[in-house]
């Protein structure tokens, strides 16, 4: 039998410290080795326990969750799974906690003060094991500091040259971050994103990214037009499709039944790219636990459209890419801190001769080159 996965529980209220490891001991191979009221204790309680895993409690007096989490990550880096309050403030600050290195988040339910837990207990199981495993993953850099967001260029609302869709979840808001402020503001094609998001931090996450991109980014409503240099982050709870239509390409969203055990998917939005616009399609799978998006991706791929999988060693959890990888949908592996560039490069300019070139490119690289390099990425 394995070891089990050492857990220190950090939260002001005492209700909390009892309740969280009880729903936590209704899994044998967790076990919390000890609590603390707030971030001071914490850190004393880190340097003698050496726990695995920190479930955080953010909003605490004399030492809150952000500063306790910057001296965990300065002082010795532990994978930490936040506990946040599900509001405005709380999401914002929840976004730059994983900004700050936090490996995930749980929300706790509006009647938690209640000692109501029990729809969130296997979540924050499941959390809790997908970042033990993250445990020495090199989490990409990020903007933390504040800093005056990027001018944004005016240009003409054109046509996208490419549609680009990304599946991402656990380890999503930092590698979204990095990759898209590296794209300049008049980046030739458009972007939709499904990140595995509650609702309602989606519309923040899409601000954020808006405030430290040169692209113009927004969370989706139905009918907003793909556009050069636009991104669109599916809400949660909502799936987003692509559609053709008289008056322009658009995203349509839904409230269709959860796929893979997700509402968004990534599968839904790959499949209705693959549909709708087949060889002009660009699917990419990133960082994140489970397969949702792998057969969507092998759609586009059928599609003649163009696939991409962040590679494994890059990634916060491989889960999502690999799965596609072992299926042999994915045309190219590309590291994290490359796929800016390749972006840039392949989609970024007028239409050239770089299009036969990619052609070429998925041609002259088979599925044995793929899954080469797959093995070799596997620790």
């Amino acid at each position: 039998m394995s070891e089990r996965i050492r857990v220190l529980v950090v939260d002001d209220s005492a209700l909390m410290r009892k309740l969280i490891p009880a729903i936590l001991a209704r899994d044998s191979s967790i076990e919390v080795v000890g609590t603390a009221m707030d971030g001071a204790f914490a850190l004393k309680k880190i340097e003698e326990l050496k726990p695995d895993v920190v479930t955080l409690d953010l909003e605490m007096p004399r030492m809150d969750g952000m500063e306790t989490l910057r001296l965990i990550m300065r002082r010795a880096p532990l994978p930490v799974v936040l506990f946040s309050t599900h509001s405005k403030e709380g999401g914002y600050a929840t976004l730059k906690a994983l900004a700050f290195g936090a490996v995930d988040f749980v929300t706790k339910p509006k009647d938690a003060a209640a000692g109501h837990l029990e729809q969130i207990a296997d979540q924050l199981i499941a959390k809790i094991k997908v970042a033990r495993r993250a445990a020495g993953r090199k989490l990409p850099p990020a903007v933390i500091e504040e800093t005056a967001a990027p001018k944004k260029a005016t240009h003409a609302a054109l046509p996208p040259r490419r549609v680009i869709a990304i599946g991402i979840s656990t380890g999503g808001p930092n590698a979204l971050q990095f990759v898209l402020s590296q794209i300049p503001a008049d980046f030739q094609s458009t972007i939709v994103i499904v990140q595995h998001m509650p609702e309602g931090f989606t519309e923040m996450f899409a601000k954020r990214l808006d405030e430290c991109c040169a692209l113009e980014v927004h969370e989706a409503r139905s009918g907003d037009l793909l556009l050069a240099g636009r991104v669109l982050i599916c809400p949660g709870n909502r799936h987003m499709m692509v559609r053709r239509m008289p008056r322009g390409d658009m995203v349509v969203l839904s409230d269709g039944p959860p796929v893979n055990g997700h509402r968004p998917s990534a599968d839904v939005l790959f499949h209705s790219v693959a549909q709708e616009f087949g060889l002009t399609a660009v699917g990419i799978l990133m960082t994140g636990m489970g397969d949702d998006g792998a057969e969507g991706l092998g759609a586009i791929k059928a599609a003649s459209g163009m696939t991409i999988a962040q590679s494994e060693d890059t990634c916060v959890v491989s889960g999502m890419p690999r799965a596609a990888i072992l299926k042999g949908y994915v045309n190219k592996i590309v590291p994290l801190d490359g796929l800016g560039a390749y972006l840039i490069s392949n989609y970024g300019a007028e239409r050239s001769t770089t299009d036969k070139g990619e052609k070429n490119e998925k041609l002259e690289e088979n599925d044995n080159i793929y899954r080469t390099s797959v093995s070799s990425q596997r620790s």
